[in-house]
């Protein structure tokens, strides 16, 4: 990923805190027919690793996750973006010399791929999704309270991936480049937005 140096992230936790706050993440994979992407929702063991590992899992149906890799796969997370319109900018109407240009977080996670049918990492890997994703809710579902035949069934239909991260690149673009002026603009703008994602870039940009 392209990443000048005024936006480039380097702290590993909060490289890995926009990992576990991006809600689906894209898996790259290099194979002989080409390119393979699936949107996939991803698990960050931090401990697991000196950078983390991911964890998660395709549909058995996917050639993804049969088709060999070559080299590394890469996970994609994005976090909050807006559009900023040069018309927030003071050196607009100081010299006019402005263009528009798009805020926004990103982190590419990358590792050798393995895939894996075990039923009981499978179980592991859905039980801890789950767990994941129900957390806060009145009433949290569960993989237990499935029958268990039923989960069984489930689990030989999907394929586990383990991606143990050997490198992570991470770009915070957040109008770091402008004067402070523009900056308070820029985020003064993005803040009066009705969309929540140019709020919560609002948020982000150093005034």
């Amino acid at each position: 990923m392209y990443t000048p140096p005024a936006f480039k992230e380097e702290t590993l936790s909060v490289l890995h805190d926009i990992i576990e706050a991006a809600s689906l993440s894209t898996l790259v994979t290099a194979t002989a027919d080409g390119l393979l992407a699936s949107p996939l929702p991803l698990l960050l063991d931090r401990n697991e690793g000196p950078n983390g590992t991911l964890y998660g899992h395709v549909a058995r149906a996917n050639p993804q996750g049969t088709t060999p890799v070559i080299g590394a796969a890469m996970a994609t997370f994005m976090g909050p973006d807006a559009y900023v319109t040069p018309s927030w900018y003071a050196s607009k109407r100081e010299h006019g010399k402005v263009v528009p240009t798009w805020n926004y977080v990103a982190v590419h996670a990358y590792g050798a791929a393995e895939f894996f049918t075990d039923e009981d990492r499978l179980l592991d890997i859905v039980t801890r999704l789950t767990n994941r994703h129900e957390a806060g809710r009145a009433e949290p579902w569960q993989v237990s309270d499935a029958p268990a035949a039923f989960v069984k069934a489930q689990l030989r239909g999907i394929i586990g991936l383990r991606l143990p991260i050997e490198r992570l690149d991470g770009k915070r673009k957040m109008s770091q480049n402008r004067s402070a002026e523009d900056r308070t603009g820029v985020a003064a703008g993005l803040a009066a937005s009705a969309r929540r994602e140019d709020r919560l870039v609002a948020e982000e940009i150093p005034v």
